[in-house]
């Protein structure tokens, strides 16, 4: 039986990667803030209470994670933060809720999953096309690009880290009908989550340190 954590189940990406693994016959761990842990146990997940922005909670799991021998583990924790055109300076209040979900959180808790790997485990963080460098062709949502362009820094020193032990790699959902991506995305959630556990099915060494579409594609840092 696969074992499978999700850092942030409350709702959309998160929250069908635990309902997708579970259906397919999967022991799935789930953390979520505590008025979302409902959903998750729903599914037939264990769930836990988590908030990666709060040190305290983050260093929580390390003691529930000792011996499980997990399969995959992913970061799905991520806010948007205010919705951008320009160069508009963010507040320090958006700057601070942006980056402590989106990169310090990670930066926190990917230590701890790594942990809780199984010897040739996988590791994955949700990212974004929008962190891609070699590809922007627009500057909204700066604040959210230059987080997950973070997230995908981490993700890299964690894949260098760990390249011995583990895959690590950073998954981009495409255009997802979620809160976050909105009524006109190009993607259900159901077909964003299938795709990335194609590839993460798929994923070999040989992938390590990758940023990837739902195609399997390698992006452009």
């Amino acid at each position: 039986m696969q074992k499978v954590l999700v850092i942030g189940a409350s709702r959309g990406i998160g929250l069908e990667f635990v309902r997708q693994y579970r259906e397919a016959g999967a022991q799935v761990w789930a953390t979520a803030r505590g008025e979302h842990l409902k959903a998750a146990e729903a599914l037939g997940a264990t769930a836990w209470a988590l908030d990666v922005a709060d040190a305290a909670s983050a260093s929580s799991l390390s003691w529930r994670l000792d011996g499980l021998g997990l399969d995959l583990a992913v970061y799905c924790a991520g806010v948007y933060g205010p919705d951008t055109a320009g160069l508009e300076p963010p507040t320090q209040a958006d700057f601070d809720a942006v980056m402590h979900v989106n990169v310090l959180g990670a930066m926190r808790l990917l230590p701890v999953m790594a942990e809780g790997l199984a010897p040739g485990g996988k590791l994955a963080v949700i990212s974004s096309v929008m962190a891609s460098i070699g590809e922007r062709n627009s500057p909204s949502g700066w604040l959210y690009r230059a987080s997950k362009a973070a997230l995908n820094s981490v993700l890299k020193d964690a894949a260098l880290t760990l390249r011995d032990r583990a895959t690590c790699v950073a998954l981009h959902p495409g255009w997802v009908r979620t809160d976050m991506g909105g009524p006109s995305a190009s993607l259900s959630v159901e077909e964003s989550v299938a795709a990335q556990r194609r590839v993460l099915a798929g994923l070999t060494p040989a992938r390590n340190g990758s940023f990837l579409d739902p195609q399997g594609q390698t992006i452009p840092w």
